[in-house]
């Protein structure tokens, strides 16, 4: 397998930078768009041929974005020999090729080939299940990351908007998939090269790889209390077992009198309900990302029986875990068949201190 970041370089050969792009159902056609685009603007704005690409798909035939658009695929996977750089395009239903042991197999095979492999948005749950990113930092999109801590608990899982560890690179989607290829632009030509390609998509700014997906800490994005900042981030990481306020404030060197009114003063709530609409949100995750039975997610997200799970709920969101789950469905859709206009496809070818693990220390 491939250990190097560094991209081959085109044009000293006169051949360019190869890149299949492999799309899973419900991929998402923001990112695949924000990745695939730099590449075209990027041989136009040079005048050269920097960058090949070719559409794989898992059985060479057409496949549905998570908007419905139908996309033709040049080849299967199993037919792609050779390629410099293949990128997994994913989006919703994040977990449905978790056995997909022919997929994997032949991941694995053109990384020992010397592909750099990689994947958009929940396309790293792919790379985890086939055995890729053991060993090496990855990131995903923030929606999915509970998801994917739980599916792959020993990886080292970041915020960043991309991670290029080795050879295998993550990346959290959306329009960071935009920031990535800009990165691998400048490497593979000149950086002059990526800042016109950026310019010509309006973007001003070439993010960071360590630029995070959301203002940190997302719940509390205008607090200037480091303190309050530290028991949120406690809350997110102990949602399974939540510890009374006494033990958070003593994470903190605070009493819970102090914690209330931090709560108070700076979220409008208190600490009790901050913590169960964090549990609640991230069991509305678990539910419509998983297949996970009701009662497993409640306990998940420390719930201890069923009807106090099913009553939080639905005082919150109005309706229950199981109307939730069966309203907002597997892919996206209210029941309806979803347009498909068929596009074909053309020729051309993102560690500090564990703040659970001190918090359990005490508990």
């Amino acid at each position: 397998m491939i250990n190097s970041d560094v991209l081959p370089t085109p044009g000293g050969s006169g051949a360019p930078l190869r890149i299949a792009f492999l799309l899973i159902p419900q991929f998402s056609m923001m990112a695949f768009s924000a990745a695939i685009e730099p590449l075209r603007s990027a041989n136009r704005m040079s005048e050269r041929h920097l960058f090949d690409w070719r559409l794989v798909s898992v059985d060479g035939g057409e496949v549905a974005a998570s908007n419905g658009i139908g996309i033709a695929a040049h080849e299967s996977l199993a037919k792609l020999r050779k390629t410099d750089m293949l990128i997994v395009c994913a989006g919703l239903e994040p977990a449905q090729f978790g056995r997909s042991h022919g997929m994997h197999r032949h991941l694995r095979r053109l990384a020992r080939s010397g592909s750099m492999i990689g994947a958009i948005s929940s396309g790293s749950f792919i790379l985890a299940d086939a055995g890729l990113l053991a060993g090496r930092r990855c990131t995903v999109h923030w929606e999915y990351a509970d998801l994917f801590r739980a599916r792959h608990p020993t990886l080292e899982v970041s915020r960043e908007l991309y991670v290029v560890d080795r050879g295998v690179f993550t990346c959290s989607g959306g329009t960071a998939a935009l920031d990535m290829m800009l990165h691998f632009v400048s490497e593979a030509s000149a950086p002059g090269v990526a800042v016109a390609v950026a310019e010509q998509f309006i973007h001003p700014q070439i993010r960071r790889r360590e630029d995070h997906q959301r203002l940190e800490p997302n719940p509390s994005r205008s607090i200037g209390s480091p303190k309050l900042k530290e028991i949120i981030r406690l809350m997110e990481g102990t949602t399974a077992k939540p510890p009374d306020m006494r033990q958070l404030a003593d994470c903190v060197g605070l009493s819970a009198r102090q914690v209330e009114r931090l709560f108070r003063e700076h979220l409008r709530t208190s600490p009790k309900a901050f913590y169960l609409n964090l549990r609640l949100s991230r069991a509305r995750a678990l539910l419509r990302q998983t297949i996970n039975p009701v009662i497993g997610i409640a306990l998940e997200c420390g719930f201890g029986s069923t009807s106090h799970f099913y009553h939080a709920y639905k005082r919150e969101f109005g309706v229950s875990p199981t109307q939730d789950r069966r309203r907002s469905g597997t892919s996206g859709s209210s029941g309806k068949t979803k347009p498909r206009a068929s596009i074909a496809a053309r020729d051309s070818r993102q560690r500090t201190g564990d703040p659970v693990r001190r918090l359990a220390s005490i508990t």
